[in-house]
């Protein structure tokens, strides 16, 4: 655990909570860098099934700290760019985590806190949050989230919420894609605990790969090499242990393995 942020274990699940209430968990610095440790190790834990990213306090997160932006107007376009390719490698890392990943989201979730949503693999929010992509009322622009969001909400919605910098709710963040489900605020933990069931009767390899899958589909303009890479993919996964566990449990009419905690 750091000041900034909480780091929760329970049996194989992780969460991961972001510990600046007082600023609606804005980043600075060393959040960044504390959540970045913290999902690089979370990445190469084998015991781990997979990990929420929620926030303390009245938010999820805010986006960048002001006082930490006011130091960085003033620092050179140099130190600019080393403190960006910071956040950059934080939301790679979590984009590309070999973990599935939950977002709990609530109250604000402004800048980049919009992007740690759009990069996990499933987003879940109460009905009062709010979110924007609010850099253009500063100048700026979420260039280094940009990959992400674009690709969960499509260039089409991006355009007009890069561009306006406009807040939205949680419907209409459901509506273009950011979201996967939005429920009644008492009701977010228990949401969040069902995706939980879900991956925990899934096979964990099979769900840690689920990602890297939709995205080779998504992205493949070579349709026989992805066929040849979707049948070596199957193949593996038909022969591995998790496979063959994974059929005979079906089979036989028994929950597999990962599914009993063996």
């Amino acid at each position: 655990m750091t000041e900034s942020l909480l780091i929760e274990r329970s049996g194989v699940i992780l969460t991961l909570r972001l510990n600046r209430p007082t600023l609606h968990n804005a980043f600075d610095a060393a959040l960044i860098a504390a959540l970045t440790v913290a999902l690089d190790e979370a990445g190469r834990d084998p015991a781990l099934r997979a990990v929420v990213l929620a926030g303390a306090g009245a938010s999820f997160s805010a986006g960048a700290d002001l006082q930490w932006m006011r130091g960085m107007a003033a620092a050179s376009e140099a130190d600019n760019r080393t403190d960006a390719l910071a956040l950059a490698r934080l939301m790679r890392t979590l984009d590309e985590l070999p973990k599935p990943t939950i977002a709990r989201v609530h109250g604000a979730a402004f800048g980049g806190g919009v992007g740690l949503v759009a990069c996990c693999d499933i987003a879940l929010a109460a009905d009062s949050a709010r979110f924007g992509l609010t850099e253009s009322r500063l100048g700026l622009l979420p260039a280094v989230i940009s990959p992400y969001v674009v690709e969960a909400i499509g260039a089409r919605q991006a355009r007009r919420w890069f561009a306006t910098g406009e807040h939205f709710d949680a419907a209409t963040a459901l509506r273009i894609g950011l979201l996967h489900d939005v429920v009644a605020d008492d009701q977010l933990d228990a949401a969040v605990a069902r995706q939980l069931d879900l991956l925990g009767k899934a096979g964990p390899i099979a769900a840690a790969s689920a990602r890297d899958l939709v995205r080779q589909a998504a992205r493949s303009s070579d349709r026989d090499a992805l066929d040849a890479a979707n049948a070596d993919l199957i193949a593996r996964l038909r022969v591995s242990a998790e496979g063959q566990e994974g059929l005979g449990a079906f089979l036989a009419k028994r929950p597999p393995a990962w599914a009993r905690g063996d």
